[in-house]
């Protein structure tokens, strides 16, 4: 099994683009490639392991007592490849819908080669999605960017190292949002502008508050993070209402105020205050939170329902 490709892609309710995408990454690597499929949860078309048979593909398909999300597939067939895949020295994740391009693979592949990089990125050079939706992605940046002091441009494309792959599993933010725990590893990194595939087929089950959500999870992952900048930017707007309201008190002694004035001004610094402490009471909870109920690398087992081998029987 020496220098085989695996390919880890999470699948729901879409067998036919993965098909697809399993028989151009078949014609592309011949028997160097190994497919670990996760169907996560399907009912309408669950995963059968006839996508890997029919085009002779060798690999393995997850199949999952239940639906638990993209990211959470994803973890589960990472974990999957680093308990089961001794072997494995490259392991590619990608989408199945045809959107992260097989062709761009060796691009990726490439940059692994090189002894100062850990993980290489897909990073989107071109986008197809509506303009409202690219106005709020660029906004989301913005916001990230201030609230994390990181910047974040790519995806769930990725080609790993086996070293990398066995520190990322053993980080339990992988099952909130795994391009984020990639960021957070400190592991280092290769940026690779790639052009983005068509879709195969239909079109993308994640509506713009799935979207907000796949968002907000990232920021999750940086909790501690995001929890001091708003920690900091709560404390400058406490002092500037504390001084605000002695300035209030002061004019109020020296008998410039109008009548009626003192009371508004001091009623608004108050309520600044009292909102700027219950913001950052909230984010404390929401870290501790996040934090206490991340779960542990070893879950991946129980929401296995199956594992389907192909029958492989081209000649290695």
């Amino acid at each position: 099994m020496k220098d085989t490709l695996v390919v880890v892609t999470p699948i729901y309710e879409d067998t036919q683009s993965a098909e697809q995408l399993i028989s151009e990454l078949k014609n592309k690597f011949k028997n160097k490639i190994y497919i670990v499929a996760v169907d996560d949860g399907s009912i309408v078309e669950p995963v059968k392991i006839d996508i890997l048979n029919k085009v002779n593909a060798d690999g393995v398909v997850l199949k999952l007592v239940k639906n638990v999300g993209h990211q959470k597939a994803i973890a589960i067939g990472l974990q999957y490849v680093a308990d089961q895949l001794d072997w494995a020295d490259r392991v590619v994740v990608m989408d199945s819908d045809g959107e992260d391009d097989p062709d761009t693979i060796i691009e990726l592949l490439k940059k692994l080669d090189q002894d100062n990089i850990d993980i290489a990125v897909g990073q989107r050079r071109n986008r197809s999605e509506a303009f409202q939706f690219q106005f709020f992605y660029k906004i989301y940046k913005v916001i990230f960017t201030s609230l994390t002091g990181r910047s974040f441009g790519f995806g769930n494309f990725t080609a790993l190292k086996s070293s990398s792959l066995q520190r990322i599993v053993k980080m339990p933010e992988i099952w909130t949002h795994f391009a984020a725990t990639i960021l957070s590893s400190k592991l280092r990194l290769a940026e690779c502008p790639l052009d983005r595939g068509q879709r195969y087929f239909g079109k993308s089950k994640l509506n713009f508050v799935g979207f907000a959500l796949h968002g907000f999870k990232a920021l999750m992952v940086f909790s501690e993070e995001v929890l001091v900048r708003v920690g900091i930017f709560c404390a400058f707007i406490a002092f500037l209402s504390v001084a605000g309201g002695l300035t209030a008190i002061l004019l109020k002694f020296l008998g410039i105020a109008t009548p009626g004035w003192f009371s508004v001004v001091m009623g608004v610094f108050v309520l600044v205050f009292l909102q700027t402490g219950t913001l950052t009471l909230m984010t404390l909870l929401l870290t501790g939170i996040v934090k206490n109920n991340l779960p542990e690398e070893t879950a991946y087992n129980q929401l296995i329902k199956s594992v389907m081998k192909a029958d492989f029987t081209a000649k290695l």
